[in-house]
């Protein structure tokens, strides 16, 4: 599921993600799971993504389903719908906020 993440975020033109995504740390928590990853930001590309807890507050923080992100990664589920009902519970700064929504738009419009 991460990977999939991955490579839809891999979709988006690097050149956006080096203007519109500063470096930040990011952990994606799936509930049903019971299971944390963790990873890093860096010039527009998700690297460094393990399977565990942020040893720090990251920066980002989504938490959902493996559902909601399988829905998300497969276009079925826009991030902004899911956030507003609920189904997404992200921890950022409003800039990141945008700044995310922004990127998983131009995700969705690629596909």
């Amino acid at each position: 599921m991460v990977d999939q993440l991955t490579a839809k975020w891999s979709d988006v033109d690097p050149e956006a993600r080096k203007k519109n995504i500063p470096d930040r740390t990011l952990e994606l928590m799936l509930l049903d799971l019971d299971v944390s990853f963790c990873g890093r930001l860096h010039e527009g590309e998700l690297i460094d993504i393990v399977e565990s807890e942020c040893p720090e507050k990251p920066n980002v923080r989504l938490v959902m389903t493996s559902d909601d992100l399988v829905a998300m990664t497969n276009g079925e589920l826009k991030f902004a719908h899911a956030w507003a009902t609920g189904r997404v519970r992200l921890d950022a700064s409003i800039r990141d906020l945008l700044r995310l929504r922004t990127m998983m738009n131009k995700n969705a419009k690629s596909s």
